[in-house]
């Protein structure tokens, strides 16, 4: 009877709440030895990795931080970086790794709107942090705690905070006795995500989206006990899309490195047999392109995610022919990362590259742990026919959707309704049910796999003296998949060189959302004055 199944009660023998913070505890109990992390000439045990991370949870609660505090973290893919994944929430903190390549203006921003409590900040990234800081209220800066991270690798720079890091985590206890959280909705990390508006907004993950992003990662990739981890994926990015978790999960070793190189991937892949990594499809550009003796000669498969713009036949197939094996994924700062996969299918093994091209290019189908991904007649409400033609908006649901935009309701519930978080990516979806991108709803360029609002480089493009209107858009670019292409109206009687104009962008934004080109001339425009963009999209690619 009905009564007698809902009697039974929920304690905790027989419910946990579900959080990465496990993880470390199963494997430096299992595997101490083990060698956890490598980053030059540095290398850390699980048992060291686990007494550092304890030590940072016990310092920062020594600080006076606890539940609900966001502690941010600009760093590179250092050991500082990772031991963050798990020492700021082990103090019942939120992480808010910030990304690197952001200018002091945004930088701010962020530290401000998350309500930052603690900055662990690598010293290297001074120039844009040290104005930042100093930009922000007398009110907000008194209260944010600077940590510098001083790396070796970097030289001795001058120290932005009071303390370094070292030092901090060394008044911390190695045996702290942290808790895990009492609710998995618990919120665990902040990432910021320009979206199409000026101002980034606040993504937040709850424990539970991230235990089950890992788990659903080691099915659907799938990964093997103590795999070799090459993170490429920058860990400020989708907090480097939960594999400083999963692999812990997995109890595998991480191999970082903090400039982006084919000479550094290639020497660490060949230094330290690595097994896997994810990267943009630049990465794998610079892969192929590299020079011949620089190749390892590989006896295994290595086996990469690659995310962003789907990468030419050309290239899957001379990274097939170096011994790596390159799966698509797909997903948004707002689903912890990848959360659809294009699986492989045995029918396309005696395809040719070109063949397969197409279709690896497709976003395809969830991953495990997700419980749908679908695509929807906005207008209607209904899911578009499974025919490879009708378009629509990419929908998707699971755990691995964040709670929402932090102190944004509105924004929230336009993206969050009806059971369905709505992506902006409009696509189409074919009979074996995987998703294929056919343009974006959004107007987000992505580049290098880094996300460009051109809404915000609009509005920095405006600060001109000399524009009149400005508009933004993607242009297709064989190294980094797409770039900024900016179409500016000058003002009447103005003149304003290229080079001129290039080098104004310079102060103004971070190199990456820089435009790459500029045409100068009329916009295109409706009858009620609105810029065309698919007329500019399309002669930003023409020829």
């Amino acid at each position: 009877m009905r009564q007698h199944y809902e009697a039974m009660p929920r304690n905790e023998a027989n419910f946990v709440p579900l959080s990465p913070l496990s993880f470390i505890t199963r494997t430096a109990d299992l595997f101490p030895d083990r060698t956890a992390v490598i980053y030059g000439e540095r290398r850390y045990t699980w048992a060291e990795s686990y007494a550092r991370m304890r030590r940072l949870a016990s310092a920062l609660n020594g600080a006076g931080l606890g539940i609900g505090d966001t502690v941010s973290v600009i760093a590179a893919n250092t050991p500082e970086m990772f031991e963050a994944h798990f020492g700021v929430p082990m103090a019942g903190c939120v992480l808010n790794t910030i990304n690197t390549r952001l200018e002091a203006e945004t930088i701010s921003y962020i530290l401000e709107n998350s309500d930052c409590r603690a900055l662990i900040v690598d010293t290297a990234f001074a120039p844009a942090v040290v104005p930042a800081l100093e930009s922000l209220p007398a009110d907000v800066r008194k209260n944010i705690h600077v940590v510098d991270i001083r790396d070796a690798k970097m030289g001795d720079l001058a120290p932005i905070g009071s303390e370094d890091y070292e030092s901090f985590i060394a008044a911390g206890d190695p045996d702290y006795d942290w808790q895990m959280p009492a609710d998995e909705w618990q919120a665990l990390a902040l990432g910021y995500t320009s979206g199409t508006s000026g101002r980034p907004k606040g993504v937040v993950y709850h424990h539970r989206g991230a235990y089950l992003m890992s788990m659903g990662t080691a099915t659907g990739w799938p990964l093997p006990q103590h795999p070799t981890y090459l993170y490429i994926v920058p860990m400020f990015h989708c907090n480097g899309w939960c594999h400083a978790w999963t692999m812990t999960m997995m109890a595998g070793t991480l191999v970082l490195i903090r400039e982006i190189s084919a000479e550094n991937i290639l020497g660490a892949i060949d230094t330290h047999r690595v097994t896997h990594f994810g990267g943009a499809p630049i990465v794998l550009s610079l892969l192929v392109n590299a020079p011949e003796d620089m190749h390892p000669k590989l006896d295994y498969k290595v086996k990469a995610f690659t995310a962003g713009a789907p990468p030419p036949a050309a290239i899957l197939q001379k990274m097939a022919e170096m011994n790596f094996e390159v799966t698509h994924v797909y997903g948004l700062t707002e689903t912890y990362g990848h959360v659809t996969q294009c699986v492989w299918r045995e029918e396309w093994d005696d395809l040719d590259f070109d063949a397969l091209a197409d279709l690896q290019s497709r976003q395809g189908v969830a991953f495990p742990m997700h419980e749908g991904a679908a695509v929807m007649n906005t207008e209607t409400g209904e899911l578009v026919p499974r025919d490879g033609e009708t378009q629509g908006e990419i929908v998707l649901r699971g755990n691995a959707v964040m709670k929402g935009y932090y102190k944004d309701e509105a924004a929230t519930g336009a993206a969050l309704h009806d059971g369905w978080f709505f992506s902006g990516d409009a696509a189409v979806w074919h009979e074996n049910g995987y998703i294929q991108i056919k343009d974006r709803l959004k107007d987000v360029i992505i580049s290098g796999g880094e996300n460009i609002s051109s809404v915000e480089v609009e509005g920095y493009l405006y600060r001109h003296p000399a524009v009149a209107a400005a508009a933004v858009v993607a242009k297709s670019d064989e190294t980094w998949g797409e770039v900024p292409c900016a179409f500016v109206e000058l003002k009447p009687g103005e003149d304003v060189g290229m080079e001129e104009f290039l080098d104004w962008c310079r102060g103004q934004m971070a190199g990456f959302k820089r435009p790459k080109h500029v045409v100068f001339g009329e916009l295109p425009k409706t009858s009620t004055g609105k810029i065309q963009k698919f007329v500019l999209r399309q002669r930003a690619n023409e020829g």
